[in-house]
């Protein structure tokens, strides 16, 4: 398999992310509907969060092994502490990067003088800002969802490089389109928490971009280079990532829905991902 078709249907696996993002233009849905969906996407994360966990652990068991059989220890301190800045990194980082963004956008002053100037410079703009600060908070939180996803994707594209260098087309073909339908299923995260905020086709055109985009990237990078270290990397922050992402959402959720719902839609959503994962792995991924 040449580079260039390597590089396609790196292209097709990621961008099947555009599938699931068009919902977040319905409109009409009931809070209780979004908050459901919200749910649901946070399920979808938590099942990506296993599954990079997984991945992580058993590349440092494999080092462990190694160095328990005599091969020194110093790969496995490295990967170990690859392993903890990355997850730290990954979440710390998050909440840090939605913190500084939200503080970008100024606040309109107070205004002053007759009480028609106050209410035309200040409880009318105030009540403007906060609409307006909460379609941002929901507009960057998706965003966020995105980024995490991405870093997710990177790694998957890792794995169908790796297959596709080794020469087993049959596998990478499997990882393919395994991928393609998990990747379509995190279109609908992302969009899912956006608390009836409507996206623009440029914002979802972007958050298609940061989440599947990794995918394409890492199936180039998987082709030409294999490297543990960097996998570990890539797992991790997606790890951390998104154990931020899904504590902001159950956040959220709580001022909407019932314990019981929340449960609910999250083992849905849980099932859900791992349903498309079982797919890849029925095909020898």
């Amino acid at each position: 398999m040449s580079s260039t078709h390597v590089a396609i249907l790196g292209a097709i696996a990621g961008f099947t992310i555009y599938l699931g993002l068009p919902l977040g233009r319905v409109r009409g849905l009931s809070v209780r509907t979004r908050g459901i969906l919200s749910m649901l996407a946070a399920g979808i994360l938590l099942f990506i969060f296993w599954d990079v966990l997984t991945a992580s652990h058993d590349i440092l068991e494999g080092s462990l092994a190694q160095a328990k059989a005599g091969d020194g220890w110093s790969t496995f301190a490295a990967q170990f502490v690859m392993a903890a800045v990355g997850f730290a990194v990954g979440a710390f980082g998050l909440a840090w990067l939605e913190r500084t963004v939200m503080r970008l956008r100024p606040r309109a002053p107070m205004a002053g003088g007759s009480a028609g100037a106050a209410v035309i410079g200040g409880a009318v703009p105030r009540t403007a800002d906060l609409a307006a600060d909460a379609r941002r908070a929901s507009l960057t939180m998706g965003m966020l969802i995105a980024g995490a996803i991405g870093l997710h994707n990177f790694s998957e594209g890792l794995a169908i490089g790796v297959s596709a260098r080794a020469g087993e087309i049959g596998l990478a073909t499997t990882l393919i389109v395994g991928f393609a339908i998990h990747n379509a299923t995190e279109g609908f995260g992302i969009v899912g928490p956006l608390n009836g905020v409507i996206p623009s086709w440029k914002w979802i055109g972007l958050a298609g971009l940061i989440g599947g985009g990794p995918t394409f990237v890492g199936t180039l990078v998987g082709y030409q280079v294999s490297s543990p270290a960097l996998e570990i990397c890539f797992y991790t922050l997606a790890a951390g990532a998104i154990l931020y992402v899904v504590g902001q959402l159950w956040t959220t959720a709580q001022r909407k829905l019932s314990t019981d719902l929340i449960l609910a839609a999250l083992v849905v959503g849980y099932l859900i991902g791992l349903s498309s994962d079982l797919i890849i792995t029925y095909g020898g991924g």
